[in-house]
């Protein structure tokens, strides 16, 4: 098995959630949610597993679950700006390798947050993440799952929520089926970053792309930075943000055994 680097899991866990009010809380068969992740990264093997929170609802349910607590703002817009306060308030050393694991994440999966880890270890982009082979056409269409295409250096082009790359033959003939050979790649929404990095990035100014998609990655890429994509290990299950999903992650769990 290749050789991990040390790193640090910091987990962003807002308290408030339009779709899901106090979601870091929400219970999975009797475990609150962000302690279920919180676990996942302790399994992963980190150095050190940090949840940068905004309520101390949600400091107090990690009590005695081996991890860290940052206190961070309220106001902030994304994970990312959460996590450049949590690596400025810890110190952390500008060449640490911080793995950014979503705090609707409970079953991600520990080779997948090492892999993360390891690919910005072996890559001179500030920041990593991972993809996946899309194998279903209606998932290639659907706007709500972000696609990337990458250089022959495994470093991300572009991330979209239409259809990427754009198979223009097959495509004209029939968009029913995949064509064969092309590299379809579903984009998974974990991160990895150089703790220096996070600072900087917190002072990019938001930009076109990145706010006509939606996607924040985007950021990164319109200011001239490189982010490294490898292919994760490990099937990451679907991420929680409404009722119906916490009842999706209850039945997932029975069937895990």
């Amino acid at each position: 098995m290749p050789t991990v680097p040390p790193f640090v899991v910091a987990i962003p866990a807002r308290y408030g959630s339009t779709r899901l009010p106090a979601k870091p809380l929400c219970e999975i068969a009797g475990v609150p949610m962000v302690v279920r992740v919180a676990q996942r990264a302790l399994q992963a093997g980190a150095a050190k597993v940090v949840v940068a929170v905004d309520d101390r609802r949600i400091a107090d349910a990690l009590a005695g679950q081996g991890v860290e607590v940052c206190m961070t703002r309220t106001d902030h817009a994304s994970g990312s700006d959460r996590l450049a306060e949590c690596a400025a308030l810890c110190g952390w050393a500008d060449d640490a390798i911080v793995v950014n694991l979503q705090g609707d994440e409970p079953f991600a999966p520990a080779a997948g947050i090492r892999e993360v880890a390891r690919a910005l270890a072996e890559d001179a982009a500030p920041m990593a993440t991972l993809a996946t082979t899309i194998s279903d056409v209606h998932e290639l269409f659907d706007p709500n799952v972000v696609k990337l295409v990458r250089d022959a250096n495994g470093r991300a082009l572009y991330f979209s929520r239409a259809p990427l790359p754009w198979a223009r033959d097959a495509f004209a003939a029939s968009r029913e089926t995949l064509p064969a050979g092309v590299p379809f790649l579903r984009h998974i929404g974990i991160y990895a970053y150089r703790a220096g990095f996070l600072a900087q990035y917190a002072r990019l100014a938001r930009t076109p792309l990145e706010q006509a998609e939606s996607l924040e990655q985007l950021r990164v890429l319109e200011h001239g930075h490189a982010i490294a994509v490898r292919l994760t290990p490990e099937p990451f299950p679907p991420g929680i943000d409404t009722e119906a999903d916490l009842a999706r992650a209850e039945q997932w769990l029975k069937k895990q055994g």
